[in-house]
């Protein structure tokens, strides 16, 4: 059986196969599918906003404009407080698990380190928030 050659981040339609490989599984997700169900309304719309985020994160492309702070703060709001670092944890680890799916290489890497600053980042904000 042959391993699978893996390849690193190189474009958007990479980004874009991340994204929506990633959100497959948090739909899937015990605890976090409802929680994005609940929030998401259109999962096009969604994925297109979170490759910009990531296009932007990634190849330094400037593509997304929205404030993801406010946002998750106003997730935890409707949410009633109840977004616990275990989320972010569970968020980061099926982060991680497809990225080591799908890529390796340097811009893999620095998509996992991105967004384990990212989850602490936007945590600590929230409970700043509250």
């Amino acid at each position: 059986m042959e391993k699978e050659i893996k390849h690193d981040i190189l474009d958007r339609n990479d980004v874009d196969l991340l994204v929506r490989t990633f959100y497959g599984k948090i739909r899937e997700h015990e605890t976090l599918g409802p929680i994005f169900d609940q929030m998401v309304m259109d999962w096009e719309s969604h994925f297109e906003l979170l490759t910009d985020f990531w296009e932007s994160q990634l190849f330094l492309a400037k593509k997304y404009k929205g404030n993801p702070i406010k946002v998750h703060q106003a997730v935890d709001k409707r949410i009633n407080g109840t977004l616990m670092m275990e989320h972010f944890g569970q968020w980061l680890n099926l982060w991680l698990q497809t990225l080591d799916q799908l890529f390796e290489g340097e811009r893999a890497w620095i998509a996992k380190n991105r967004a384990r600053k990212i989850a602490t980042m936007l945590y600590v904000n929230i409970f700043e928030n509250r």
